[in-house]
């Protein structure tokens, strides 16, 4: 049930507003006759809607507004002003009044008002809870790394996140680059203002360039109407281009274009339209082998490369499995019964061994289809799909590929060669530190530093 608050210094005006409204069933109301008691009622009850008059002794509506928006400014407030006092019912507006009746108004009118107050109301309380949503699924905490790259990374993101500087997100399908340029947004100043995504690689060129630039009615066969861009709506906020690598040519050129000048024009438009959008790009191309081929303008890459984050593929940073294993069963585990609360060492062995060729949304859709079909509390290998059961249980030699630094491959060798020695000595650090030359301290160190206290038995 809504809530509302007349605040009316005449009496007989106040009684028949409160009637008026009283008529709806799915309306509580309540009734002030002046400033300072409603703002003792403001704080002792929870309303959705405040109707006060301007003009009214000791404390205006003026003063009233602007002190019930310093103590709750989801309030919603509407003013009730004569002819003469239009103006400052004009001025309430600026200073964040909702809406405003100018005496003598019908039953009619004033319940309208009420209504679309209210309307206006639920919208506010609707962007708010998806904004609260958006901020705790893109928060920090929801990415999740304890390997020393991923760490790195995040030290990159809290600084590039206080500046304007456009971003270059570099890394393999399913690494989690947009999740780390929403990241890059809600911690940057532009938190207030869209997020604005689009995957470059699903549209065809000119169709990309409508949805970047937009369009006026008539500047193509089916064009019934002007389209905003992306660019355009992002302006103030930040525009993320993921597959960046994929536009043609004669795209780049008009993307430069727009980086360079902050100007462009709608398809079939001549206007200049300025656009303070920042930009955040991502591909799992190396772009740089793309300017050396020809496929990528050299000067479009430096644009967008002034911070560079290359996030490494899964197999690069095996320490991060167990974390991240464990944060999808606290996302999934408590929506199915009986709840599913952790996972066996044999099967997070098996994760930790597998390649993850579709890197963390892999393992979160593992994960996630494991606890639908799991009859216990605690994951196992059968819960797993076929390629994850049936892999070899001896660890191979790691797949180290194209991708990752030098001392990112260095660790992991150092990781997987540990991991063999202590299965060839069935676990026995004493004998596994002789076997890898090392003293017994220093594998302690090291099993700590990879994650695999959480994977080996003592």
């Amino acid at each position: 049930m809504a809530t509302v608050l007349i605040v009316e210094d005449n009496p007989s005006l106040r009684e028949i507003l409160v009637k008026v409204l009283q008529k709806d069933k799915d309306l509580e109301v309540h009734n002030a006759g002046d400033g300072e008691s409603a703002l003792e009622m403001i704080k002792t009850f929870k309303y959705d809607v405040v109707i006060s008059d301007i003009k009214m002794p000791f404390m205006d509506g003026i003063e009233l507004l602007q002190r019930v928006k310093k103590y709750d400014n989801s309030i919603v407030m509407i003013m009730i002003t004569a002819h003469g006092t239009v103006q400052s019912a004009v001025k309430a507006m600026k200073l964040g009044a909702h809406d405003y009746l100018t005496k003598p108004f019908s039953n009619e009118e004033f319940r309208m008002t009420i209504q679309r107050a209210l309307k206006h109301r639920t919208v506010l309380e609707e962007n708010r809870f998806y904004k609260e949503r958006e901020q705790a699924s893109y928060s920090f905490e929801n990415i999740v790394g304890q390997s020393r790259s991923m760490q790195n990374i995040f030290k990159v993101v809290r600084k590039v996140a206080k500046t304007n500087a456009n971003v270059l997100i570099q890394g393999d399908t399913g690494t989690g680059k947009e999740l780390l340029a929403h990241a890059i947004h809600l911690l940057s100043a532009r938190r207030d203002k869209l997020f604005v995504a689009m995957n470059c690689a699903v549209f065809a060129p000119g169709v990309l360039e409508s949805e970047l630039f937009g369009h006026e009615r008539g500047a193509f066969t089916g064009a019934d109407s002007r389209k905003i861009g992306r660019f355009e709506l992002a302006s103030g906020g930040t525009l993320f281009l993921d597959e960046v690598g994929e536009i043609s040519q004669n795209m780049q050129v008009k993307l430069l274009r727009v980086l360079q000048e902050r100007v462009f024009e709608r398809d079939g438009g001549t206007a200049e339209i300025k656009s303070e959008a920042r930009i955040i790009a991502a591909t799992n191309k190396n772009l740089e082998d793309e300017v050396t081929k020809g496929n990528f303008r050299k000067d479009l890459f430096y644009r967008l490369n002034v911070v560079a984050i290359h996030i490494p593929a899964l197999r690069f940073r095996k320490d991060d499995i167990p974390l991240l294993v464990s944060h999808f069963i606290n996302k999934y585990g408590q929506t199915v019964a009986p709840k599913v609360v952790g996972i066996s060492d044999r099967a997070m062995q098996h994760l930790i061994d597998y390649d993850w060729p579709g890197n963390i949304r892999e393992l979160e859709n593992v994960i996630e289809r494991a606890i639908v079909l799991s009859e216990d509390k605690v994951l196992d290998i059968t819960d797993f799909p076929n390629e994850l059961q049936f892999k070899k249980d001896k660890v191979e030699t790691a797949d180290f590929g194209e991708a990752g630094t030098l001392e990112q491959k260095v660790e992991q060798f150092e990781r997987m060669e540990i991991l063999k020695a202590l299965q060839r000595n069935n676990n026995n650090k004493s004998k596994a530190a002789l076997d890898l030359g090392l003293k017994r301290t220093t594998l302690l160190y090291k099993i700590s530093r990879y994650g695999l206290k959480q994977v080996m038995s003592s």
